[in-house]
């Protein structure tokens, strides 16, 4: 009970300023939370992937690796499989029906995530106001009557409190923003990468994806 006694304590001493705070926490913690399960279920094993649609792709299974692709629906997955669609195409047609999959996909890793940096500086803002506010009660109360004691220890702890928590709110929105970022990045690196290893297989194969064996999508 000292520790909760403690939260207690801070939050009452910082006044007002503090739900302002909350919001902006409560704000930050839920995209972290929407961003990293999108992100989760985003992910994609790429080299299980590259290895299975080689392996679809060399024996000229093309329904195989589209039917790969739609089975485990993900952005990278999503965008490969609109170029394999226009296999029979040029590799210029190719890589145009993956880059406008892409342009679909690569907005909706990214999106939300900005907020947290938007969201740490505003914790950090709202603190500072709270800091001002607490030492403009401060500076009132100096020279006053003996309840100016009262206001002034008032004001100094609206002043501290709500900076303490303006930083702790606001380094979860810059540790957010750090970790999902990077995993955006990498995410997308792994799109980059696959898209280019799927126009080399289409080019390499396509002949013989073309053959009577190698079955065509309508």
């Amino acid at each position: 009970m000292g520790f909760l006694s403690q939260i207690a304590d801070i939050w009452h001493g910082g006044g007002y300023i503090m739900y302002i705070i909350l919001a902006g926490l409560l704000f930050t913690i839920a995209f972290i939370i929407e961003r990293a399960v999108y992100l989760r279920k985003a992910s994609v094993d790429k080299d299980k992937l590259i290895q299975l649609l080689r392996s679809q792709v060399s024996n000229g299974n093309i329904q195989g690796a589209i039917k790969a692709c739609s089975g485990n629906p993900a952005p990278l997955t999503r965008i490969v499989q609109a170029g394999l669609m226009k296999f029979n195409r040029s590799d210029e047609e190719v890589q145009a029906a993956m880059d406008e999959a892409a342009l679909r996909e690569l907005p909706r890793l990214q999106q939300r995530t900005p907020y947290l940096a938007t969201l740490s500086n505003f914790s950090v803002l709202a603190g500072l106001l709270g800091t001002i506010w607490g030492m403009i009660r401060a500076f009132g109360a100096v020279g006053g009557p003996e309840e100016g004691a009262t206001e002034l220890a008032e004001g100094i702890a609206i002043a501290l409190h709500s900076t303490l928590f303006g930083i702790f709110s606001s380094t979860w929105g810059l540790i957010g923003f750090a970790v999902l970022s990077g995993k955006t990045t990498r995410l997308i690196d792994d799109i980059n990468e696959v898209t280019v290893q799927v126009v080399n297989l289409v080019t390499s194969h396509r002949q013989q994806m073309q053959q009577p064996g190698g079955a065509a999508p309508a």
